[in-house]
């Protein structure tokens, strides 16, 4: 029998073999990546929460913070947003929808050395204040855009 051939069906198999056992759940590799996750900060339902949380206690205001997002956000429950932080050695960034039922939308560790920029879509419920929280050398810095939603997403 031909070596490729074999080879083939070697690494097809072994590709069946993994799939079916990542879809029955013996190989869980996402709880790896939810062993750093702030519970308490995600499960607050107020602002002031979500920081304390967060352990952002005197947030500063930053022209060096720029959030990129749609002014008026025709669909609420896919609003894409984008974060920059121009500070130097920044170590997370942290972005908030102020009126949602759970105001923390998501939370991002930067390694050192990488470009402090992140993007991702996040659910609005209504008119709100984006705010970006980003941790640099200890310190917290935030910036706020306000985007309109005009259908609701988190209903």
């Amino acid at each position: 029998m031909n070596k490729l051939r074999r080879n083939v069906l070697r690494l097809a198999g072994s590709a069946g073999a993994l799939s079916a056992a990542a879809i029955s759940g013996l190989i869980a590799g996402r709880h790896a990546w939810a062993a750093n996750r702030n519970e308490a900060a995600f499960q607050a339902k107020a602002v002031a929460d979500a920081l304390k949380n967060l352990g952002a206690g005197n947030l500063v205001e930053s022209r060096d913070i720029v959030i990129t997002a749609p002014d008026i956000a025709e669909n609420g429950a896919v609003v894409p947003v984008a974060v920059t932080s121009r500070i130097a050695n920044t170590e997370s960034i942290a972005i908030l929808a102020e009126k949602n039922p759970f105001p923390l939308a998501a939370s991002f560790d930067i390694t050192p050395g990488a470009d402090a920029y992140v993007s991702t879509r996040i659910k609005m419920g209504q008119t709100s204040d984006v705010r970006a929280i980003v941790k640099a050398g200890g310190k917290y810095f935030t910036a706020v855009k306000e985007v309109k939603v005009t259908i609701g997403g988190c209903g």
